[in-house]
């Protein structure tokens, strides 16, 4: 598929609309390094924020705490889920085995 041609004001708001989803995918990286918000909630957020919808789960996952390079591939193939799959492309079955696991619970300490 051919990339359509922007004028340069198209392209300067696509970028403008892209930093913010970076720095809205960040601050939800962010908050599950710190323990602050779980699998769960960004999940909740992806259902309403096209930014958030479009994380890698593999991304998502790596910033928990506790979670390595190994834990991601190892909850990925545990969970039935392509590396490459994003928040927005997870099915019903996938969601909840996520979910199941102790690496998606919020740290309460």
């Amino acid at each position: 598929m051919a990339v359509p041609h922007l004028d340069d004001d198209a392209r300067r708001r696509a970028l403008l609309a892209a930093g913010v989803s970076r720095r809205e995918r960040a601050a939800w990286k962010s908050r599950l390094a710190s323990g602050s918000a779980g699998l769960a909630d960004l999940l909740d957020v992806a259902g309403r924020s096209d930014a958030v919808a479009g994380m890698r789960v593999a991304d998502a996952l790596g910033a928990l705490p506790g979670v390595g390079p190994r834990g991601v591939e190892r909850i990925l193939e545990d969970c039935g889920i392509a590396r490459t799959r994003r928040l927005r492309g997870l099915g019903a079955r996938q969601r909840e085995k996520l979910l199941a696991g102790s690496w998606g619970r919020r740290n309460d300490a």
